[in-house]
């Protein structure tokens, strides 16, 4: 119930903060849209008065239009483009303009001001002209002159866009990437607590019993709850080295010491280590150690668990009589060992996540299997150190294998 109520918790927040990031985006480019449509409507006001105050000269001059009107008015024509030109450059309109001087119908609407698209229209004055006239101004790259005049306003807005977007993307990642780690460290918490219990629990037990039966001289079962002694704080030793060496691993603290080793005798002493629980379980484990060339550069010590917690998974994940196989092999320059076993298996959605640190595999009704979630980070960490790799090859209910590859010495 409390991991739902995080999880919705997590799923509100990110929702209210997508739709608020929204709305400032939709008032961003609303913003950036009606300053277009403002920088327009000056625009227009100027070009209208650069019409207007065109045609006003032009009227008061009865024999220019007069000229313009019988088609004979080439100083008028010059002397309305100086006219054009002039208002222009008091308005700050610089831009490319045409002009023309069109002859309309006496009877059509009254003298005024229109505009269409990038055209903008003025009658003069009737009093002046047989026909009436009416003059035009084209700005054909009016849309360009609007969208220069705004462009330092509009790509600031945008990369602001996408600046907002891109730290609220990172911001979220940060966030999932976070729980999850939460997530992986309260469950490396209870998974370390059930571990270290069961031995303490076992290393108390026995030193209450050699208590209680120390005046009775019986030196097998002194011997007996001593050996559970031992192995338990074995164990107990072994889980936190575990954890100290993945620690120190990660900041480099533990230096290697490689020399040349046998990866053949290493795989013998990893089976003969955990030869006796495969034996307790009625199992078999198959060496078919076929490399030629299996003299690598490396740490004994760290090559060595690595390959014990391979086997030690391929028993846990088994079920009933373990079947387990060790296989060498050499290929380019470098030595493979594939640990293969037909256990539960892994989902395919689980193969990108096995080598993340704290991750355990759900194993379903198998309640027995324990572990910190850091196994198979550590053997990964350590493969890669040894400038090796490590391949997975699973499938559910069919079993697992671990290929590890490393270069000769």
């Amino acid at each position: 119930m409390k991991e739902i109520m995080k999880l919705n918790r997590t799923t509100i927040f990110i929702s209210i903060s997508s739709l608020a990031l929204i709305i400032v985006l939709i008032i961003q480019v609303n913003w950036i849209l009606q300053s277009a449509k403002i920088k327009e409507e000056i625009f227009n006001e100027k070009a209208n008065m650069v019409l207007s105050k065109t045609a006003d000269v032009l009227s008061l001059d009865e024999q220019a239009c007069r000229n313009l009107d019988d088609e004979v008015g080439g100083n008028e024509i010059r002397k309305t483009d100086s006219l054009f030109t002039n208002y222009m450059n008091y308005y700050d309109l610089n831009l490319k303009y045409a002009f023309e001087v069109k002859k309309t119908d006496g009877d059509n609407q009254a003298t005024g001001e229109t505009k269409k698209n990038n055209v903008y229209k003025k009658r003069l004055d009737e009093a002046v002209s047989k026909n009436g006239l009416e003059l035009n101004l084209l700005l054909p790259k009016k849309r360009q002159f609007i969208l220069e005049e705004m462009g330092t306003m509009f790509i600031t807005s945008v990369i602001l866009i996408l600046v907002v977007l891109i730290m609220f993307w990172r911001t979220i990642l940060l966030l999932i990437k976070e729980k999850k780690i939460s997530e992986h460290t309260t469950d490396f918490l209870n998974n370390m607590t059930h571990e270290f219990k069961t031995p303490l629990t076992n290393i108390a037990l026995s030193g209450k019993m050699l208590i209680k039966e120390s005046n009775l001289k019986l030196e097998d079962k002194i011997k007996h709850y001593s050996t559970i002694i031992l192995e338990e704080n074995e164990k107990l030793r072994m889980q936190v080295e575990q954890v100290l060496s993945m620690t120190a691993l990660e900041r480099g603290e533990i230096p290697l010491h490689k020399t040349e080793l046998d990866f053949h005798e290493l795989i013998h002493d990893a089976v003969k280590h955990i030869s006796i629980q495969i034996e307790n379980k009625h199992g078999m484990l198959e060496e078919l150690l076929e490399a030629s060339n299996f003299v690598v550069m490396g740490d004994q010590t760290h090559l060595t668990n690595a390959l014990r917690n391979l086997i030690d998974n391929s028993l846990k994940y088994s079920l009933e009589k373990p079947e387990i196989s060790i296989h060498s092999w050499n290929e380019g320059d470098k030595l493979y060992v594939s640990i293969a076993d037909k256990g539960i298996g892994i989902d395919k959605e689980f193969h990108g996540k096995v080598f993340d640190k704290f991750f355990r595999v759900p194993t379903g009704n198998l309640h027995d299997v324990k572990g910190f979630g850091l196994g198979l980070a550590y053997i990964k960490k350590i493969i890669q150190l040894h400038d090796g790799t490590i391949e997975l090859r699973s499938e559910k209910g069919k079993g697992t294998s671990f290929i590890i590859s490393i270069p000769y010495a």
